[in-house]
């Protein structure tokens, strides 16, 4: 009895991106740790109106400058109000601030890079114009910017995400410059392709890794220049609360109340220190030079 012919096996399906990417952060300790932590602060920043037990900007004359407590598990400022409401609140300011600067200075970045790169008449014009900005150190501009429009958050957004425009911009060229002579890219050219299409499918998926390691660092980047803001009187009104502002209300009380000053610093600390370690073991694992460094 003659047997039937063995079907054939079907390849394995390739496993997908977002295994991958878990896959990559379990191999990694930094990377697991420093994004556990990450998204334990975004959490409990974004969980504010449901942790905190009062209200961050009701004044309570009599508990002024207590230390913790029961009713105030962080403590409360001068003013009596409860210290870990501010906190969280402020957490949840500085979170959604450098989300919408990240956001923006990648996309603006992104098309002035593509833009200079590809177009070799628009480079010398548009590289110049991002020289003199990064001339100008980023904090006096955006302190600049603040005082000219106001404490708003399109003001604070704008004046933040100005200065990292430029690095992101540079990068993307960069890029741009290398990919534009590969052999793909010339070919697609030659066959009449549309310069649009070509940036879209060809030259664009090349940006993406280094665009989302940028990304990391504009968002601590914008994190610590909306504190120091805060800290200078600059930043938002004193009724709405940020890390910087309570900083600042703090540091006249620090040798009587030290709290004041520690638990919005911590939480500060820690929230760059996250974002910058999430970031630097994601360009070593996406940079493959790095890679091959650390393995030799």
């Amino acid at each position: 009895m003659s047997s039937s012919p063995a079907l054939p096996l079907s390849p394995a399906a390739p496993r997908s991106r977002w295994r991958q990417a878990c896959a990559a952060v379990l191999q990694d300790p930094v990377m697991l740790g420093s994004l556990l932590l990450l998204l334990l602060l975004v959490a409990v920043s974004v969980g504010a109106p449901w942790l905190a037990q009062h209200d961050p900007a009701a004044l309570t004359p009599r508990a002024r400058l207590q230390a913790s407590s029961e009713t105030y598990w962080l403590g409360t400022d001068s003013l009596g109000r409860d210290l870990l409401s501010r906190v969280l609140y402020g957490g949840r300011l500085s979170i959604a601030l450098a989300a919408m600067v990240s956001a923006i200075a990648v996309v603006a970045g992104l098309v002035i890079g593509l833009a200079a790169g590809y177009v070799r008449r628009l480079d010398a014009p548009i590289m110049r114009l991002m020289d003199g900005i990064m001339a100008i150190p980023g904090l006096l501009l955006a302190v600049a910017m603040v005082a000219l429009g106001g404490a708003n958050i399109v003001s604070m957004v704008t004046a933040i995400a100005i200065p990292e425009i430029p690095r992101i911009a540079r990068l993307v060229r960069s890029v741009v410059l290398s990919v534009r002579e590969e052999p793909y890219v010339e070919a697609s050219v030659g066959a009449g392709t549309p310069a649009l299409k070509v940036l879209w499918r060809h030259i664009m998926p090349s940006t993406i890794n280094p665009l989302v390691v940028q990304a990391t660092f504009v968002c601590a980047a914008a994190i610590l220049t909306e504190a120091v803001l805060g800290f200078l009187g600059l930043g938002f009104p004193p009724e709405i609360p940020s890390l910087g502002s309570i900083i600042a209300e703090g540091r006249p009380f620090f040798q009587r109340a030290p709290w004041i000053v520690l638990y919005p610093g911590i939480f500060l600390a820690l929230l760059i220190l996250a974002v910058n370690m999430f970031g630097d073991a994601l360009r070593d694992r996406l940079d493959p030079r790095l890679s091959r460094k650390t393995k030799g």
